[in-house]
């Protein structure tokens, strides 16, 4: 069967989706962190393709998952000596308490000595507390080209103002929003931003604010949720911690959430998912129909009191 053509032929897919999909609603979702650091080559699976290697790689996968925990590589941006000595990153981003500590390990196999349940709970002290906020770029050229070539300038700009707080990581969800980024450990996520705006999320980040400018959505939240939030969060000021959301469907994808502020202000959102003309959802591939979730005017609800 032909190909029907369109008007995106020929370019890449964060080109192509830069011209009209919307950026709220799209960060993937995700409360727990395991950042291992891996200077080497990856592939294009962080797990299916073994690149921490077939003695661990089975069992990491299974505890991840069973901990719902991502597993994501992380290198320093730029080029420099590999001593054996890997960082390891372990968050908890939720909408209140989140946390992420920090420690170093010498074997691969030391990961399989964290209890990953732990992300759970209250920072667990196994490592360093992790004060300032610290920012994954994804720069994961074997997922899609666009990671590489617009995530790495970004993740140098970034690195040359924050030293050590600064890393290039695997794929975090969402290549045709490149380049992307991830604050840990709130799990803010970001697309399409140049560097200033990553700049400037980092700057709100380290005052206890969010940066409007390329806001995708809060991983711990489903893409309603985030939706409402952002939609909440054009409307009226809140620290980064000051907002919680709360789909209507217990099933956590229904079509519209309850935001509350810490003041005790409500709102109720509303969103629906709009048709795009269809396009590659990653560089080579072919079109597809593509969905995006729009939001409505926030609604005021009776506030509550004060959390």
């Amino acid at each position: 069967m032909t190909q029907l053509a369109t008007r995106f032929d020929g370019m890449t897919c964060s080109a192509a989706a830069a011209v009209d999909l919307p950026l709220p609603g799209t960060a993937t979702t995700v409360t727990g962190w395991l950042c291992i650091e891996h200077p080497g080559a990856w592939g294009r699976d962080v797990i299916g393709d073994e690149v921490l290697g077939p003695e661990i790689t089975a069992e990491l996968a299974a505890r991840t998952k069973a901990a719902r925990v991502r597993p994501t590589l992380i290198r320093r941006p730029g080029r420099y000596e590999f001593t054996g000595t890997r960082t390891v990153l372990l968050a908890s981003s939720r909408p209140e308490g989140s946390w992420c500590e920090r420690f170093e390990i010498t074997d691969l196999k030391q990961l399989l000595d964290l209890d990953l349940g732990i992300v759970d709970g209250p920072p667990p002290g196994i490592g360093a507390a992790v004060r300032d906020p610290l920012t994954l770029v994804c720069a994961h050229g074997k997922r899609d080209q666009c990671c590489a070539l617009l995530g790495r300038p970004i993740a140098a700009t970034l690195a040359a103002r924050y030293p050590d707080q600064v890393w290039e990581c695997s794929h975090t969800g969402g290549h045709r929003f490149a380049p992307a980024m991830v604050l840990l450990p709130t799990g803010n996520t970001y697309g399409r931003v140049d560097s200033a705006a990553a700049v400037d999320a980092v700057k709100a980040a380290r005052r206890g604010e969010v940066s409007p400018t390329g806001f995708r959505g809060r991983s711990c939240y489903h893409p309603v949720e985030q939706a409402a939030e952002i939609a909440v969060r054009a409307i009226v000021a809140a620290g980064v911690d000051d907002l919680v959301v709360r789909s209507e469907n217990d099933n956590a994808v229904g079509d519209s959430a309850i935001v509350t502020h810490r003041d005790g202000r409500r709102w109720r959102v509303g969103t629906r998912t709009v048709d795009f003309e269809p396009r590659q959802a990653s560089c080579g591939a072919k079109p597809k129909p593509v969905t995006a979730l729009v939001a409505e005017d926030p609604r005021p609800l009776p506030p509550i009191g004060p959390a």
